[in-house]
């Protein structure tokens, strides 16, 4: 442990055994940070009949099939588009609403959320002009499906 460790071990408790306040080893080993690498792309949204196509597609075909395994792997998970903005998530579009389809393209992939339900086809293409206008004032967004996320774009 280090002398910073310690001290702030000390000053929170974290560690503590016994009365006489002396420290322990931690219950839990540190881990590292979970992470993964997604494939950027170029993302663009437009309504459809019934609802919204999400079209990435990326730079290069080793990003084209790392998206394309992801999504067949991540299929029939609910699909979700968060808008970032300085690391921080601005808006999540979760499109539980309808059915999403997901289908290869050269480059990448389109992904199609559609709903026979009036109302739920306007909350849909409500959530394609909110992902839009971000998309345009600087938002990155990260489409993810059943909570993994499986690329980024601008």
């Amino acid at each position: 442990m280090t002398p910073m460790m310690t001290e702030r071990m000390g000053m929170t408790g974290m560690g503590m055994t016994g009365p006489a306040g002396m420290m322990g080893a931690p219950a839990t080993a540190p881990t590292g940070m979970n992470m993964m690498m997604v494939p950027k792309c170029k993302m663009t949204f437009e309504k459809c009949a019934g609802g919204m196509k999400v079209t990435c597609v990326c730079e290069d075909k080793v990003s084209a099939g790392m998206l394309q395994n992801l999504c067949t792997m991540m299929a029939g998970g609910m699909c979700s588009c968060c808008m970032m903005m300085n690391g921080m998530m601005a808006c999540c579009c979760n499109l539980m609403m309808g059915m999403c389809k997901c289908e290869m393209t050269e480059m990448g992939v389109c992904m199609t959320c559609t709903s026979g339900d009036k109302d739920c086809c306007a909350m849909i293409q409500a959530c394609c002009d909110c992902c839009t206008a971000m998309m345009k004032a600087g938002c990155t967004c990260c489409m993810m499906m059943g909570g993994m996320p499986v690329c980024c774009g601008c």
